[in-house]
């Protein structure tokens, strides 16, 4: 496997991690303001959260996928797929750091 692609999984599984907490934060702020505010937050994370999961699941436990994006696909397209998943953990981590703070 190459790099590119234990980047990108890495960074799906982190970016998991990091919604699952913005998803708490935003979930517990919603119930107790009841803000629509904090409503968009908590769909904005649960889709992002729906999209990273299946990123995951493609690469890690779909037989055929995962076997395909391991050895087939190109390193350039390797290359900007894990840039995009990157991009977006800073992005999340940033997003976290904000709203803990």
């Amino acid at each position: 496997m190459s790099l590119w692609f234990d980047i990108a999984r890495l960074s799906a599984g982190v970016n998991l991690v990091l919604l699952g907490i913005l998803l708490g934060i935003w979930g517990r702020n919603y119930l107790e303001l009841r803000s629509k505010h904090a409503l968009g937050l908590g769909m904005f994370a649960l889709f992002l959260f729906a999209e990273n999961a299946f990123s995951l699941y493609i690469y890690l436990v779909d037989p055929t996928l995962s076997a395909w994006f391991s050895s087939d696909v190109p390193n350039v397209a390797w290359r900007a797929m894990m840039a995009l998943h990157v991009l977006e953990t800073l992005g999340l981590a940033f997003l976290a750091w904000v709203t803990w703070d």
